[in-house]
């Protein structure tokens, strides 16, 4: 089974810099089985980050194959990925395109971690665009340590930091 990602938008007080209250919609991402779950989650989230009331706005299915924290990186981008296939029968190019999601702190640092983050495909690919993310936050579905890093893979870069490669069987 694959994992699913809702794209939870919630509204609510948040305390700025300056103390200052102001009401705000944020995007946060999970995986989950159903929207139902999604709701659940994202409420259990919410009680954490805030004390205030709270409105989940809006939960949809997003795109994502895969997702590619990277550490000491503050914001999320969408990568879209071209994977290109040769089509046995008409002997023509396919390109398939996939999205990822990739912390970083700029499009240029996104462009290096999709670069990462791909490193282990074997075919050819391009990336014809990476956009900043609305996503303030990625929570991804944890029973356990031991549990996490069959399922998610957790894999040392070259900077020594970790990276998750959340994609495949849950």
């Amino acid at each position: 089974m694959s994992v699913i990602w809702y794209e939870c938008k919630v509204k609510y007080r948040k305390t700025h810099e300056t103390g200052e209250q102001k009401v705000t919609t944020d995007t946060y991402l999970l995986d989950a089985v159903s929207y139902t779950e999604a709701e659940s989650r994202i409420t259990e989230e919410m009680k954490a980050y805030t004390n205030e009331d709270f409105r989940i706005m809006n939960i949809k299915v997003a795109n994502f194959s895969e997702v590619h924290p990277f550490e000491n990186s503050d914001r999320w981008f969408k990568s879209k990925v071209s994977l290109v296939a040769l089509d046995e029968e008409s002997g023509k190019e396919r390109k398939t395109n996939i999205y990822l999601l990739v912390q970083a702190n700029d499009v240029k640092e996104a462009f290096e971690n999709t670069t990462k983050a791909m490193e282990s495909t074997m075919g050819d690919y391009s990336i014809p665009a990476i956009t900043e993310s609305p996503i303030l936050d990625v929570f991804p579905y944890f029973t356990g340590e031991e549990e996490q890093l069959e399922k998610f893979g957790v894999v040392e870069n070259a900077e020594a930091s970790e990276e998750m490669n959340v994609e495949g069987e849950i």
